[in-house]
């Protein structure tokens, strides 16, 4: 597969240019003047947007969840919004943290309204022993902190759902979003969503997200294959090969629970003929998961299509040469809870 160097934004055509011989996308003339309209539009709208932020509360639990819902001065035409879901292994992270008040920001400036959600910590109380003889723990403990995670999500998509017309937002517009655990959680919410779990029941009935953008994720199965019954929303998978944190293939022991990474998500979805990009970077590890910024043009050109109707299937191996390397790839999943 042809590798793509990432050392300027990428737009939305210099994308189809690289990649509409080697993958299931055919372009049209007219595909293509919808695309160019589209980012003409992007560009308007990124030339004068400001926000104002709100906070609210939308499910008491042990104590209060918040969401802080962003508005663009300038709104996209078709009131497009992104939830996005912070990371930090279940144990720490904030929704108004750095890296999302600068997500937030960026998709603003493109006309998303953007609602950045707080979810229980399932991990954030709890003793960690960092050894294989512990492995049996730690599953468990996953599929704990997951379920909770997804329930609150699920809280937060109803919430806004059931106040769409006074945020001002489409409420079948609306893409999911997160980074390490929250890419976990907003891929786990579909999933439990497509097959009928327990812990998406408190989605409102018949409703689907637009899209989902998952930076290093993964989906906890209690089966020993991933299947969906129904179709999921339109994914875009950015996963690196060497992610030992957040599993590229899987984690678990057998007869247990099991977190399936990127690529068996990948492999699950061409079974079932489900349109999706997956995006591999080689040699890297969970530096992925903070990859917003190099990878914003990307999002909106997935978004779009997907908010649209257009997406097809991608499979690409990507490099950036401001992703390197660094301890996070050397680093597993013991790495991170240890004491």
């Amino acid at each position: 597969m042809q590798k793509y160097k990432n050392s300027f934004c990428c737009d939305l055509y210099f994308l189809f240019l690289q990649y509409q011989t080697n993958v299931h996308i055919i372009m049209t003339t007219q595909m293509k003047k919808t695309l160019f309209f589209m980012a003409l539009c992007c560009f308007g709208i990124l030339c004068s947007n400001a926000q104002t932020k709100t906070t609210y509360p939308f499910i008491e639990r042990d104590s209060t969840l918040y969401l802080d819902v962003h508005k663009p001065t300038i709104a996209r035409a078709d009131k497009a919004s992104v939830i996005s879901v912070f990371g930090g292994g279940f144990i720490v992270g904030k929704r108004d943290d750095n890296y999302q008040t600068g997500l937030a920001d960026s998709l603003v400036k493109r006309g998303f309204t953007v609602i950045n959600i707080d979810y229980r910590l399932g991990l954030k109380d709890s003793v960690m022993v960092a050894e294989n003889s512990r492995l049996l723990d730690l599953d468990n403990l996953f599929q704990y902190c997951i379920d909770i995670a997804t329930e609150d999500c699920a809280a937060a998509v109803n919430w806004v759902v059931g106040h769409a017309e006074e945020l001002d937002i489409d409420p079948s517009k609306i893409v999911l979003t997160g980074s390490s655990a929250g890419a976990i959680t907003v891929l786990q919410l579909d999933f439990c969503r497509a097959n009928g779990l327990p812990q998406a029941s408190a989605l409102p009935e018949g409703w689907k997200p637009a899209a989902v953008i998952p930076y290093a994720g993964g989906v906890m199965c209690r089966k020993s294959e991933l299947r969906y019954k129904t179709d999921p929303a339109p994914t875009l998978l950015f996963h690196g090969t060497k992610d030992k944190i957040v599993a590229y293939k899987s984690f678990g022991i057998p007869f247990c629970p099991k977190l399936f990474g990127s690529k068996k998500i990948d492999k699950r979805m061409r079974r079932q003929d489900i349109p999706h990009w997956f995006i591999r970077f080689e040699g890297i590890g969970h530096e992925v998961a903070s990859w917003f910024p190099g990878s914003v043009d990307l999002f909106c050109t997935f978004a779009n299509l997907s908010l649209a109707g257009r997406v097809s299937s991608l499979d690409a191996t990507m490099s950036d040469e401001n992703l390197k390397p660094t301890k996070w790839t050397e680093m597993d999943i013991f790495d991170l809870y240890k004491k």
